[in-house]
């Protein structure tokens, strides 16, 4: 059990305790139940209060032995008898539930409005009847003295549903697009429903005509609140025969007399979300008004906060148990909330003990984590060397982490770092050893930053105390070493003061003679102190002209030192300016020099407009690429059959290749010259000296070989 106080009020979460992983086994849960101390101590005010995946909405029956709630996965109602503080029965539907109603005093009258437009009715024994209407519900509510139950949602029109006579009846055409919500007055059964576009409409349900309009839209809208949006009615909820109190989309309630179209009071949640559910109590006119985040506890008359209360998760119901201060909530989580504050009202009859047990709670701190197991990141199951057990069993995946098992944690983390105890012992040896320390006279340290500058303030203090001890008189001036604004000044080193720089060389004389002045003054006032009491005609010391003197000597003497560093700073100046200038002359001459670059064997030198034509063309879109290509001869595109397209490329060749394909082709032009050249010389004659020969025949008498293409 955890317990909270807001503006001194206590609130009991009944619900809160050691919670057990949901992948346990049945059989594991029931090992632990036995085994551990603090799962047999929790409290379990009603047993197996919850569902399979979300609670949508929860109510009391008017007899107050039944508690109902709807929720999901799959979609099911159940029904709690506080009698017997456990599960009374369980039944699943087709579809998830929008809203449900008890129309009798226990749960043998149920009404539910399901998402898919169908409504569906329960009696004691399970489903008796279920029909549909015409467009989508969100909200409904019964008038007892006709029987009527009327439904509104994605239309303008509000359908009512005659009981006893079993059959729809004629619609209230209202102006809105859409309505929300609706509700009934309990004491003159006046029928309001709240629209879309901020207003509400009220009608008599027994001449079926609107007899008033409010604009809370308009009304919402007002110097302390923030408003975001159009805002739309999104709870509506009557007290008593006059007063009405109405909740935004935008998160403001507007607190209504029926006499008046201007709200009493506007309150605002500050949390810009749609307010979901209203509840009166009147014992201390109270309103408790929710939205996802937060249940606001106020007065109804000033608007003064009484208490409030923020669940782990977002809240979709509230039900408050009659002329009693329990509080149930339905959330996105499967554990509905049960949450006692003493100060709403005594605890119901049926838990009379709570009365006794709250008095001897203590508070404890909300854990986020299981008690049984720790969270581990995957840096930290590096750290410890466990990474190869991911996937195992001993790690379940969980968020951006994982789930172990508390003992080996701590097993694997003494294994890791065996003398983590070692220096825990000795970090609270030292920290003993440094209070017990703080008792002696302390020795002051200087800082790591500005140490001279600390040292010229730690004597100026000692200086100080000195003059207070001996005046008796004196207002003890702050110290910069010991004010934290002037702390970064001796920790940082970017506030170092810096010894070489202009500033300081040419103030450094001038700040030294002061301070001497300073000092000589210092110690000419303390004499003169010391002398006062003595009644002497003359008092020791030099004459006027020897001040005078000794004081025009000091003067020259800073002033001839910050001539010397204006000298020293002109020199460095000059010295710095020839560097550069060489150092300038150097650079024209590398830079005036050419430098030359061997190009590979077998490559060509190309511009470097080739490789700006190329990443042009690689920026360009495929569309514009393929019309470049086609221009240029190496892309074809033609259409083929049933309108598909046929594109034919031509590989683009490296240089090398371009290279020796031309080689080879001038090889066979030569080739080809030389034949041509061969065969016209066979085809002519040989002559020789001694007139015309017969063929294969030479000079002498002696036959010659014809003439071919090899012989050259």
């Amino acid at each position: 059990m955890q317990v909270s106080s807001v503006n001194d009020v206590k609130i009991y979460n009944l619900s809160c305790g050691k919670s057990l992983p949901e992948w346990l086994s049945d059989r594991k849960k029931r090992a632990l139940q036995k085994k551990d101390v603090d799962i047999q101590r929790r409290i379990e005010l009603i047993q197996d209060f919850d569902m399979p995946t979300v609670s949508t909405a929860i109510k009391v029956s008017k007899d107050g032995q039944y508690i109902l709630a709807a929720g999901t996965y799959k979609p099911r109602v159940r029904c709690y008898d506080t009698y017997q503080l456990s599960l009374k029965f369980e039944r699943c539907l087709d579809s998830d539930v929008v809203t449900f109603d008890i129309l009798s005093d226990d749960y043998s009258k149920l009404v539910f409005l399901h998402c898919n437009r169908y409504v569906e009715f329960h009696s004691q024994h399970g489903h008796y009847y279920k029909t549909r209407i015409p467009k989508f519900g969100r909200d409904f509510s019964y008038h007892y003295p006709s029987c009527d139950l009327y439904f509104v949602g994605a239309s303008s029109e509000v359908y009512r549903l005659n009981l006893e006579q079993g059959k729809f009846l004629n619609s209230l055409q209202t102006d809105a697009a859409e309505n929300n919500v609706c509700d009934i007055n309990p004491v003159h059964y006046l029928f309001a429903t709240g629209t879309a576009e901020g207003k509400v409409e009220c009608w008599d349900p027994r001449t079926r005509g609107r007899v008033g309009l409010l604009d809370c839209a308009l009304s919402s809208v007002t110097e302390d609140t923030e408003v975001e949006g159009l805002p739309s009615v999104s709870a509506l909820k009557f007290n008593g025969a006059l007063h009405m109190a109405v909740g935004t989309s935008t998160g403001q309630i507007l607190m209504y007399d029926l006499r008046s179209n201007r709200p009493l009071l506007v309150k605002d949640h500050h949390y810009g979300l749609p307010i979901k559910s209203i509840q009166f109590q009147d014992q201390l006119d109270l309103i408790l008004s929710a939205d996802s985040k937060i249940i606001k506890m106020w007065n109804k008359d000033t608007g003064k906060i009484f208490s409030t209360l923020e669940p782990e998760h977002d809240i979709n119901d509230v039900c408050l148990y009659p002329n009693s201060g329990m509080l149930f909530t339905a959330n996105e989580d499967p554990k509905m909330n049960t949450f006692y504050i003493p100060a709403l009202g005594p605890a119901p009859r049926w838990c009379s003990f709570l009365d006794n047990l709250t008095e001897e709670l203590e508070e404890n701190p909300e854990t986020t984590v299981y008690d049984d197991y720790k969270f581990v990141t995957r840096k930290d199951l590096d750290n410890l060397g466990l990474a190869h057990l991911i996937g195992s069993p001993l790690l379940r995946a969980y968020m951006h982490g994982f789930f172990m098992d508390i003992r080996l944690y701590h097993k694997v983390k003494t294994m890791a770092n065996p003398f983590a105890y070692d220096e825990y012992r000795k970090d609270k040896i030292r920290q003993k050893i440094e209070e017990t320390r703080a008792q002696r006279v302390q020795i002051k340290k200087l800082p790591k930053v500005n140490k001279q500058l600390a040292i010229k303030l730690i004597e100026e203090e000692e200086e100080a105390d000195q003059r207070t001890l001996k005046k008796k008189k004196g207002k003890n001036l702050p110290n910069i070493l010991s004010d934290d604004r002037f702390k970064v000044m001796f920790e940082n080193p970017d506030y170092q003061v810096d010894e070489a720089s202009e500033e300081f060389r040419l103030l450094n004389p001038i700040v030294s003679k002061v301070n001497e002045k300073r000092k000589k003054k210092l110690r000419k006032l303390e004499g003169e102190l010391a002398h006062e009491q003595k009644e002497e005609e003359e008092p020791e010391g030099k004459p006027s002209d020897a001040e005078s003197s000794e004081s025009s000597d000091d003067d020259k003497g800073w002033v001839e030192e910050v001539r010397k560093q204006r000298k020293l700073m002109y020199f460095e100046e000059r010295a710095k300016r020839q560097e550069r200038k060489e150092k300038a002359r150097e650079d024209r001459r590398t830079s005036l020099e050419p430098k030359f670059f061997e190009i590979k064997a077998g490559e060509e030198f190309r511009s470097f407009k080739d490789a700006a034509r190329k990443q042009k063309l690689q920026k360009t879109t495929l569309e514009d690429r393929l019309k470049f290509e086609e221009k240029s001869g190496t892309l074809n595109v033609s259409d083929a059959t049933v309108g598909s397209k046929q594109l034919t490329f031509k590989l683009k060749k490296t240089e090398q290749q371009q290279k020796q394909q031309e080689a080879e082709w001038q090889h066979h032009q030569e080739r080809k010259k030389l034949r041509r050249a061969a065969g016209h010389l066979q085809s002519k004659p040989a002559r020789g000296r001694g007139g015309s020969m017969g063929r294969g025949q030479g000079a002498g008498g002696q036959g010659r070989r014809p003439f071919k293409g090899d012989d050259l």
